[in-house]
């Protein structure tokens, strides 16, 4: 199916209040931000993956799988980068609103699930949050929070370990998908920085890390002078165009997996509760 045809916002009202009425009527948002990617990437790098790669989703599932997707969120919670200019943030409260607002409109019109769509690491704390807390609010409707990155089998047979590790932001990974879906959009910079460069990077304490069991809560200056956090010298469209791949299969049998699914479980509790 055409992805126009599971734009939410491109139905009518009463298409739309049947759309919702279908067994595991399922909606999907895209999450990206408005954020600086180095001096090679635009600043809609993680919006324009965030809905290039479910479109691409959209059209690997059935005609009748009862999907639909809503205008990508292309401003996020980017505090973190800040100091490079052209970065725009909402705050955290007010991210949290949103998805509240907009989730229980949904739920109250029948949606059963809303999966949050998200391609901005920095937001992915936030967001899980707000999904607990919509779904604490109205529990009918399942709430999913996933990162695009996150859960990928197959990533570490594309990208070095390092790059995996600690290429955190505008490294090899996202210059190649970039090179692949909009190549135009790609500087020629090659930049090294962050752990891999001589930027400002410094190492945390023994025993923390960047990210992982015991993170700190870094800013894109502790670590860069130029922006990106990592390795970009090997990006190419070749690996783009496996990582690309990559993501929409993984995603395609994710989505799939839920349309199969009964989640979420029937409550007498949940019928009675009102968003």
């Amino acid at each position: 199916m055409n992805p126009l045809g599971r734009r939410f916002d491109a139905l009518t009202w009463p298409a739309a209040q049947q759309a919702m009425q279908r067994p595991g009527a399922t909606v999907i948002w895209p999450f990206g931000a408005c954020e600086q990617h180095g001096p090679q990437l635009p600043l809609s790098t993680d919006a324009l993956f965030a809905e290039r790669i479910l479109d691409a989703v959209l059209r690997g599932l059935g005609p009748d799988d009862p999907v639909w997707r809503l205008p990508v969120q292309a401003i996020g919670f980017s505090p973190e980068h800040q100091a490079f200019p052209g970065t725009l943030t909402l705050t955290a409260d007010l991210l949290l609103q949103l998805v509240d607002q907009v989730g229980g409109q949904l739920a109250a019109i029948g949606a059963r699930r809303l999966l949050l769509f998200n391609a901005h690491g920095g937001q992915i704390g936030l967001l899980q949050v707000a999904a607990r807390q919509l779904r604490a609010r109205c529990p009918s409707m399942a709430v999913l929070p996933c990162f695009l990155w996150s859960g990928v089998p197959g990533l570490a047979s594309l990208l070095p370990q390092q790059e995996l590790e600690s290429g955190l932001h505008a490294g090899q990974a996202e210059t190649s998908l970039m090179l692949q879906l909009e190549p135009q959009l790609v500087g020629p910079e090659r930049p090294v920085d962050g752990a891999h460069g001589s930027g400002s990077s410094i190492s945390p304490p023994p025993g923390w890390s960047l990210e992982g069991a015991a993170p700190c809560a870094w800013l894109a200056e502790d670590l860069s002078n130029s922006g990106v956090i990592g390795d970009t010298r090997n990006a190419s469209t070749s690996l783009g165009a496996s990582l690309e791949q990559l993501l929409v299969d993984h995603w395609i049998a994710m989505v799939q997996a839920l349309l199969a699914s009964d989640w979420p479980p029937a409550s007498s509790l949940r019928d009675q509760a009102s968003c």
